[in-house]
């Protein structure tokens, strides 16, 4: 792990202090939700901006790995880009949480609605710059990759691309709840319905792919056709989740152990 890390950062500080910063947030929100009761729909409302933080960190720390093999990529500004917006959501999130309110899908009044509308714009357009990344990676020449990891890259970055978009699934309906209210039953921390369709499982998974698909084929696989394949079957699990999610059908059934969702 420490060569990696070390590996990490020479390749791109920026990023990876930045991550590093992200991770160290999201264990302060995640220490949060064990000393604060503010709560948004029953359940903590640090969650959130947990949640939001850490999944920052793995996008940033994949992506300064990724953009060290693109020859001639303005990575300042990449990295500046993806620093302002990303920033700009888990700041907002963590503030809406601090007051017990809601950050996405809170249209009840014109601000509220304005930055929901400006954390939209961030999430498309740090989706747009990673699908033009993943572009450079179908155009360049990287012979000193092995196929199998270069692929896994490609589409780790494609299925990534389409599940992010998938979001708008969820802000269309300013609700992540298919077939019933938000705010019933959930998987502890995740809070994922329990009760009714989920469109978050989906994305979640289909947006891991960035890590998930590279790393399978580098330290694992080490074969083209068996990573095509397993991004292929990757791909079809995160759409039929979202197919059984749009049915109002949820993925884990509730049980006792289930927490309130938001």
């Amino acid at each position: 792990m420490q060569v990696f890390i070390q590996e990490l950062k020479s390749r791109n500080e920026t990023l990876f202090y930045f991550g590093l910063i992200c991770l160290l947030f999201s264990m302060l929100f995640l220490g949060l939700t064990k000393i604060s009761t503010t709560q948004v729909f029953n359940v903590n409302a640090w969650y959130k901006p947990f949640k939001f933080a850490f999944s920052t960190f793995l996008y940033a720390w994949a992506m300064a790995w990724y953009c060290y093999y693109l020859p001639q990529f303005n990575i300042n500004l990449f990295n500046w880009a993806i620093i302002i917006l990303l920033g700009f959501e888990i700041v907002y999130i963590a503030i809406q949480a601090s007051r017990g309110q809601l950050s996405h899908f809170n249209v009840s009044n014109s601000f509220y609605a304005s930055m929901y509308s400006l954390m939209a714009f961030a999430a498309t357009a740090v989706t747009i710059y990673t699908a033009y990344v993943g572009i450079l990676f179908f155009k360049g020449n990287f012979s000193d990759l092995p196929t199998y990891y270069l692929w896994s890259i490609r589409l780790g970055i494609i299925i990534f691309v389409i599940f992010s978009f998938e979001g708008f699934v969820m802000g269309s309906k300013l609700t992540h709840t298919i077939g019933g209210p938000d705010g019933g039953a959930g998987l502890p921390i995740l809070n994922w319905s329990t009760k009714f369709g989920d469109p978050r499982i989906a994305h979640f998974i289909g947006m891991h792919a960035l890590q998930v698909l590279p790393f399978l084929s580098f330290y694992i696989f080490k074969n083209t056709k068996v990573t095509v394949l397993t991004a292929i079957i990757y791909g079809l699990l995160a759409t039929l989740t979202l197919k059984q999610a749009l049915q109002g059908k949820p993925l884990f059934k509730g049980n006792k152990t289930a927490t309130k969702e938001i």
